[in-house]
C-alpha cells in the first residue's frame, strides 16, 4: 500500500522508499527527505506524515484529506545555550566577557 499526500496543490505518492509526483520540483524536494528503509505500510504512512508536515501539506486517510501535523523541531535553543542563560547563545558567545 502506498501513502498519498498533497502539497502545494499537487499530489505525491510514497511507495517502497520512492516518491512519485507529476511536479518535478516537488518530487525533488520530497525525494531529498525520502527514507529508503520505509518498507511496511505503517512506515510509509509515518514517513508521508513527516514529509507532508514539513511542507504544510495534507495526508490522504480513509476519511478524506487531513492536515499533517508539524514535525517536532530538529534543533532547539537548548542545544546551543545553557538553560540558565539563554541570552548567551550564539556562535560569538565566546567573545563576551565572563563575570
Amino acid at each position: 500500500m502506498s501513502a498519498r499526500i498533497r502539497v502545494y496543490g499537487k499530489e505525491a505518492v510514497f511507495t517502497q522508499g520512492q516518491w512519485a509526483c507529476d511536479d518535478e520540483s516537488l518530487q525533488a524536494m520530497l525525494q531529498a527527505l525520502a527514507d529508503p528503509r520505509a518498507v511496511t505500510e505503517e512506515q510509509e504512512r509515518d514517513h508521508a506524515l513527516y514529509a507532508a508536515g514539513r511542507f504544510g501539506g495534507l495526508v490522504a486517510t480513509a476519511y478524506g484529506w487531513e492536515a499533517a501535523p508539524l514535525p517536532e523541531a530538529e534543533i532547539r535553543m537548548e542545544d546551543f545555550a545553557p538553560s540558565r542563560a539563554p541570552e548567551r547563545a550564539g556562535w560569538l558567545s565566546f567573545l563576551r566577557k565572563k563575570r
